[in-house]
C-alpha cells in the first residue's frame, strides 16, 4: 500500500493533486485499473483535513490520567485525575490523586483554578450536558464510587449539584449521551477487580425524578476502558479490555475489538469488529457529520508488557473512522498525538482532548484542540 506522507507546511489542495497524480503514475505503470476514488489509503474525504492545535496546557507539570472533562456555559472544565508526582513508575513511585478543578473560559486566556471536587477522584464517566459536565462515578487508592454530580460554571464559580447514585460502584466505564438520556456502559467495581462489569445503566435527565435503570447488556464479553459514543438515536459501545486472574491473583487484560450498537426499543447490534483494539482512547468518540465517529489513538495492545517500561515509545496515534452508515471502519492516518485514560469533549467548533497518559505511567499537560477542515488554524467559535 502507497502511503504519503508531506510537511506541515503543504497546502492541502496541493497535497491531494499530488497524491491524485503519483497514484495514476503507478496504477498506469503496474497495469492495473484504478478502483473508485484512488485512494490507496482508504480514507474518509470528510476527515482528511483534520487539525490539531495546542491550548494552553493544564498548570500542573506532569498532567494527569483520568481526568473529568466538559463544558459550563462555554467554559471548558478539567477535574480530578491522578498521576505519579515524585517519582516513575518503573522506580516504585507512588499513585497520587486529586480533587483540583481547572477552568478555560477561551482559547487564549489563562486556566482558572482554586476549585476543588468532594474528594479526589478519577477514572469516571465524563458526559456534557446542556447546563455542565456530568461526572459519574469514579475512583481513589482505596475504592470506587456511586457518586453522580453535575459541575455548573456559574458567576465564575463551580456549582457542584448531587444527582442519583449508580447502582453499584463503578471506575473506568464508558459513557455517552443519547438525546436526554445518559448510557453507562461496564468498568469495574473495586480496585483490585480481576473481572470486568458487564453493566448498562440509562438515567433520563429530562424526568425530575429519574432514578438509573439497568439495561440488557451488549452480547459480547464483560469489559473496562471501552470507547463510547452517540450519533443520531444510538449508543455504540467500541472496543476495551476484558480481566481474568492470573496465577499470581491479579488482574491480566484481554484486549478487545468488537463493536455495537444499542437503540432504544431495538436493543443491540453487533457491528464489524476495529481493526485493533483501541482501549482507553480519549471517550466518547468524536462525531462528525451525522455518519462518521472518529477514534483517536489508544492502546492497541501492540506493546503489552514493553520493557523496560522507561523506554515505552507511546501509544498508538492511529485515528479510525466507523461509518454509521455503511457499517465500516476506515483508517484515517496518524494524528498529533497520543493521550489515553482522558475524555474527548466538544467545544468551540471542535473537539478537546485534555492531558492524559502518552506512555505507561507517564502524563502530560498538553491540551489539543482537534477540528475538522481547519487545516493548519482553529476557527474557534462562540
Amino acid at each position: 500500500m502507497l502511503r504519503l506522507r508531506f510537511s506541515r507546511q503543504t497546502p492541502l489542495h496541493c497535497q491531494a493533486v499530488i497524491s491524485a497524480a503519483l497514484l495514476a503514475f503507478f496504477a498506469l505503470a503496474s497495469g492495473k485499473p484504478m478502483s473508485g476514488a484512488a485512494s490507496a489509503m482508504n480514507h474518509s474525504p470528510a476527515l482528511e483535513r483534520v487539525g490539531w492545535t495546542k491550548l494552553p496546557p493544564l498548570p500542573d507539570k506532569h498532567g494527569f490520567a483520568g481526568v473529568f472533562a466538559g463544558v459550563s456555559r462555554g467554559a471548558l472544565i478539567v477535574a480530578g485525575g491522578a498521576n505519579f508526582p515524585n517519582q516513575p513508575v518503573w522506580e516504585g513511585g507512588g499513585k497520587h490523586w486529586y480533587d483540583k478543578i481547572f477552568v478555560l473560559e477561551k482559547p487564549d486566556s489563562e486556566w482558572k483554578t482554586g476549585f476543588t471536587l468532594p474528594r479526589a477522584l478519577g477514572y469516571g464517566v465524563s458526559i456534557t450536558t446542556d447546563k455542565g459536565l456530568l461526572c459519574i462515578g469514579g475512583a481513589d487508592t482505596d475504592k470506587h464510587y456511586t457518586d453522580v454530580f453535575l459541575l455548573e460554571w456559574i458567576e465564575r464559580k463551580i456549582k457542584r449539584t448531587a444527582l442519583p447514585s449508580l447502582p453499584q460502584p463503578c471506575a473506568y466505564a464508558s459513557g455517552a449521551k443519547v438525546g436526554d438520556v445518559v448510557y453507562v456502559a461496564g468498568g469495574t467495581a473495586t480496585p483490585t477487580a480481576t473481572q470486568a462489569l458487564k453493566t448498562f445503566w440509562s438515567l433520563d435527565l429530562s424526568k425530575r425524578d429519574a432514578q438509573w435503570q439497568e439495561l440488557p447488556a451488549w452480547p459480547g464479553r464483560e469489559r473496562m476502558l471501552s470507547v463510547a459514543a452517540a450519533q443520531g438515536n444510538a449508543f455504540y459501545l467500541f472496543s476495551g479490555v476484558a480481566l481474568s486472574a492470573a496465577p499470581d491473583g491479579s488482574p491480566q487484560r484481554t484486549y478487545l475489538k468488537d463493536a455495537y450498537r444499542y437503540e432504544a426499543g431495538k436493543g443491540w447490534t453487533k457491528l464489524a469488529d476495529l481493526p485493533h483494539p483501541v482501549v482507553a482512547a480519549p471517550t466518547p468518540a468524536a462525531a462528525f457529520g451525522k455518519t462518521q465517529l472518529l477514534i483517536f489513538g489508544g492502546d492497541d495492545g501492540s506493546k503489552l508488557g514493553f520493557q523496560p517500561v522507561k523506554d515505552h515509545p507511546g501509544f498508538s496515534r492511529r485515528a479510525l473512522a466507523f461509518h454509521t452508515d455503511s457499517n465500516r471502519w476506515t483508517d484515517e492516518g496518524e494524528g498529533e498525538a497520543a493521550h489515553v485514560t482522558t475524555a474527548l469533549t466538544a467545544w468551540r467548533g471542535g473537539f478537546v482532548i485534555p492531558s492524559g497518559e502518552v506512555r505507561p505511567g507517564v502524563r502530560s499537560p498538553a491540551v489539543w484542540f482537534v477540528q475538522s477542515g481547519a487545516g493548519d488554524k482553529p476557527r474557534f467559535r462562540d
